[in-house]
């Protein structure tokens, strides 16, 4: 009988998400028998979907409180708090897992982490407990030390939750569709959809799949510069579509030939689309990301070389302009290919399976 992992999720955006989903290929390739459980679908009367709802509008609408309750919950160095929603979650989860026990779970959003080590301290959760970290920068949501492995965007991270919970943490390659490792193609797609011209450099703007932030007034910047093309990608928010004067695209499952036509890409919340572009070889910035996980990424990922943190207009279009010197794209690249030379992350988790 072949092993069956547990893959825990949450519809908060899509990187979650989608990182689980080709994990579950991944792992369906080694004749493993995986599945897919968004942990909001556990809360009842669909407060899940409530909460999902909630976040966006917040992060939309009022950034500012996301702040605060980012800074006051997040990434406090005290224990997080005992939680009404995680031990819901917690339970259910313990329902779910009794019904068709799997050999191994492995969490990729925090409230899950939070509420798989529950489970494994109590010794309800009898097989090992894994966690997928998705965010450049780990906060403490999500470290329990009734995990068994942490699998980390990089060491730096590693050290951190290694020191935090006493568990064992390592590295892992990026975890993105193999499309996005492919030989870059001509990139007509992209050029074709902004309607530029052959000799123009395309800028992608990634709002994200909520389309969130400020990136109507990014676009409108570079544009200004007349020495770039902006594109923005909108994700499934169509008012946004409508505001944005030029060029603006909304959700696309096309993203690696988008991005093979791509001069740079200008992000705001450092997660999955910045490791796509990673892998695609295309440059990141960051710029206006998103508070709390979103600021913080943008930060880490700069401070490991990955990418360029802009902080104002000027300083954006000047990081554009030094991306025409093939050594800065050179270097940055080097820095990049170290991500895709750790242990991938199925082969962790296929050891952990037995």
């Amino acid at each position: 009988m072949g092993k069956r992992l547990l893959i825990l999720t949450a519809g908060m955006g899509a990187g979650h998400d989608a990182v689980a989903a080709e994990l579950a290929r991944r792992m369906a390739v080694q004749k493993v028998e995986t599945s897919v459980l968004d942990v909001l679908d556990l809360v009842p009367l669909k407060l899940g979907h409530g909460l999902r709802r909630m976040y966006g509008e917040m992060v939309r609408s009022a950034p500012w409180l996301y702040e605060g309750i980012y800074r006051a919950f997040f990434v406090s160095r005290r224990p997080p708090p005992a939680s009404p929603l995680t031990a819901l979650i917690a339970r259910r989860l313990d329902a779910r897992i009794r019904e068709l026990p799997p050999d191994a779970v492995v969490s990729t959003f925090h409230v899950a982490a939070q509420a798989a080590g529950r489970l494994r301290d109590s010794g309800r959760l009898t097989v090992p407990s894994l966690v997928l970290v998705t965010d450049f920068a780990v906060h403490r949501m999500w470290l329990h030390a009734g995990n068994d492995r942490y699998l980390c965007p990089d060491s730096r991270a590693a050290e951190t939750v290694m020191e935090r919970t006493g568990r064992p943490a390592g590295g892992h390659a990026p975890v993105v569709r193999p499309e996005f490792r492919r030989k870059r193609s001509a990139g007509e797609t992209l050029r074709e959809a902004a309607g530029a011209r052959p000799d123009d450099k395309i800028v992608l703007i990634s709002a994200g799949a909520w389309g969130v932030g400020r990136v109507v007034e990014t676009a409108q910047g570079i544009a200004a510069s007349g020495r770039y093309v902006p594109v923005v990608l909108c994700g499934r928010n169509e008012r946004l579509r409508e505001r944005v004067y030029g060029p603006a695209l909304g959700w696309r499952d096309d993203m690696p030939e988008l991005m093979a036509g791509a001069y740079a890409l200008i992000d705001n919340a450092a997660g999955l689309t910045c490791r796509e572009a990673f892998a695609r070889g295309l440059p990141v910035i960051s710029y206006r990301p998103i508070p709390g996980h979103g600021r913080d990424g943008a930060a880490a990922m700069a401070r490991d070389g990955l990418s360029c943190y802009a902080r104002s207009s000027g300083e954006l279009v000047e990081a554009l302009d030094r991306l025409k010197d093939e050594a800065v794209r050179e270097a940055r690249a080097r820095r990049v290919a170290a991500l895709f030379d750790a242990v991938p992350a199925e082969r962790v988790i296929r050891a952990a399976l037995g």
